[in-house]
């Protein structure tokens, strides 16, 4: 048993996705600024590690049901669990544990962080563990692995201690579509890059039901559906937020050009830091979106103003 093998599966690395969290953090600070003080920054903090270890386990259960596909990877192969590094049964104990240690750790902060986390533990299992195993099942593999995404924003809602309000809808829908919009990307990247398709269909059972025009269609629908629902947002709860359009259009074009570039990042998000105009674009509208969340611009209400009656004469 190697305690470096039960180290590398909780892929602690992979905790920088946990930025995702923080725009749920950021929006409930514009609903309570109140809220933003110092006693906030280790409620955060403690939240952060909660998530982290969370979603450790559900890195751990992944590398173990993996194991037999991944040891006909030619880099997966060497991960410990495929590699018979470590056990199956030990790693499914060190699962458990980080579920019950970040779920824990969650109740610090509030019952409905907690149950968040809960939640996002369910959808790990249920993304990875037979029958339902919904990582198998074309098209819900993207949507189940991209539910992290709102689930995270909803954990950063409730470090803030809004329990009381409810996020909109519309942004949380609008979030999970980025995110189906990011992984379908990886999907079609993986799929046309791959030197083997046999080997690919063996190693993920669901690229025997994808084609490359079917994942750049439902690439197409992920976007429309991101950008919809986050100008219903726009438009209901803060118009400002329409002039950062151009770089959200941006950022989304760049990860796109990404996926066409030969061993693309996007397969493997983790390396995306290392891409300079899409860290850049992306900089930029995270710093153009937060000062829109909080600099009011009273001329564009008038410019947006509705000019067709209202039907149903309300």
């Amino acid at each position: 048993m190697s305690a470096m093998g039960h180290w590398r599966i909780m892929r602690v690395d992979h905790w920088i996705k946990n930025v995702f969290v923080l725009p749920g953090v950021i929006v409930a600070l514009t609903v309570a600024p109140e809220r933003l003080m110092v006693a906030l920054i280790p409620r955060v903090l403690i939240g952060l590690l909660a998530i982290g270890l969370v979603a450790s386990g559900n890195y751990v259960l992944n590398e173990v049901l993996d194991a037999p596909g991944d040891r006909a990877h030619p880099r997966k192969r060497l991960r410990p669990v495929a590699a018979g590094e470590i056990r199956a049964g030990p790693a499914l104990v060190q699962w458990i544990l980080l579920l019950a240690a970040g779920i824990g750790l969650g109740l610090v902060v509030s019952v409905a962080f907690a149950v968040t986390l809960l939640v996002l533990a369910v959808a790990g299992t249920l993304y990875n563990l037979p029958p339902i195993r919904t990582k198998d099942i074309p098209y819900i593999d993207v949507l189940s692995e991209a539910i992290n995404n709102p689930l995270r924003m909803l954990a950063g809602w409730f470090l803030v201690g809004l329990g009381s309000v409810l996020i909109p809808v519309s942004l949380l829908v609008s979030y999970w579509m980025i995110g189906c919009y990011f992984m379908a990307l990886k999907r079609y990247s993986e799929l046309r890059q791959a030197a083997d398709l046999a080997e690919l269909r063996r190693y993920r059972p669901v690229f025997r039901f994808y084609s490359e025009p079917a994942l750049l269609a439902s690439i197409m629908c992920y976007a429309s559906a991101a950008m919809l629902f986050l100008g219903a947002f726009i438009m209901r709860y803060r118009l400002e937020l329409i002039l950062a359009f151009p770089l959200v259009a941006i950022v989304m074009g760049l990860y796109m050009l990404l996926a066409f570039a030969p061993e693309s990042p996007v397969q493997e998000p983790e390396r995306l830091w290392r891409e300079p105009r899409l860290v850049v674009a992306v900089a930029l509208c995270t710093v153009a979106m937060l000062v829109l969340l909080f600099v009011d611009i009273p001329v564009l209400h008038e410019v947006f103003r509705p000019t067709l009656p209202v039907s149903g004469g309300r």
